[in-house]
């Protein structure tokens, strides 16, 4: 298929939730755009936005060049496995949801083996951004998807290789960091509120950030972990103490006891005490 912003590729949607309607919202795919969502509400806000609301999975998906799979995370494989049978032959079938490469990998399978060309692609930031959202694309078709989604108007897209499961992995690796300090700030939050010394704490952080690049942090944060994490251990254990005393329930802090004990060296003479920093 030759697909510009002249010619874009029939889409079709399997999902339309807050990512799928943002996207027909913003693409103006009017015509050349069909989808499926298996609750009626949401088939029901499909025609205003410019996408053709399907009677089934099959009708959605006859005739599609590229799918757009947006279905919730414990339905991504799923669908995939249910709907891998009813493709036409080489269409692309563009995984955006946040599930784990294994997941992917599996999903792929599926679609590959009824003649479908399965794409991992990875969302990496709130949908908000509607098709400037930045998109990471993996898989042997991904070159193909590329194309096909600058058709739709997607504007920030990246090829990261060609294995199922590498823009996953990046982004389900990131996650880690990224809605871990998230809980993490929710608990130091409930805790400092809890404590009424929210305002101090908050100051407290502001005054200690570090203007680091993020390899530069992680650095940093693995050598201060290897060096002093037996006494960080310690401290954490206190802190456990302190949020159970407050009745704010120290899940991430009994997670960072046990990461800061096993990151430890075996020398204690390291663990001497000195500053908390």
């Amino acid at each position: 298929m030759s697909l510009t912003a002249t010619n874009p590729p029939r889409i079709a949607l399997i999902g339309f939730g807050e990512a799928g309607s943002r996207f027909a919202r913003a693409g103006s795919w009017a015509g050349h755009a069909h989808g499926w969502d298996m609750l009626p509400g949401r088939r029901a806000l499909m025609q205003p936005l410019g996408v053709t609301p399907a009677p089934d999975a099959a009708a959605a998906l006859a005739g599609a060049e590229i799918v757009l799979s947006l279905v919730t995370a414990d339905s991504a494989l799923p669908a995939a496995q249910d709907y891998a049978a009813l493709l036409p032959a080489g269409a692309l079938w563009c995984d955006m949801n946040s599930v784990a490469p294994g997941t992917k990998r599996a999903a792929a399978a599926a679609v590959e083996a009824a003649g479908g060309r399965y794409v991992d692609v990875a969302v990496m930031a709130p949908v908000g951004q509607d098709l400037a959202v930045p998109l990471l694309l993996a898989g042997a078709a991904a070159e193909a998807a590329d194309a096909g989604l600058a058709a739709l108007g997607f504007t920030r897209r990246q090829v990261v290789g060609a294995e199922i499961g590498r823009a996953s992995a990046i982004k389900m690796i990131r996650s880690v960091m990224v809605k871990g300090l998230e809980a993490l700030s929710h608990e130091c939050a409930a805790a400092a509120d809890a404590a009424g010394v929210f305002t101090e704490v908050m100051a407290s952080l502001d005054a200690s950030e570090k203007a680091l690049s993020w390899t530069e942090r992680v650095a940093y944060n693995r050598e201060r972990m290897a060096t002093h994490g037996l006494r960080r251990a310690a401290e954490m254990e206190e802190a456990t103490r302190t949020l159970d005393a407050l009745g704010v329930e120290p899940v991430m802090t009994r997670g960072t006891v046990l990461s800061q004990r096993r990151a430890a060296t075996t020398d204690t003479r390291t663990e001497e005490g000195g500053s908390a920093a």
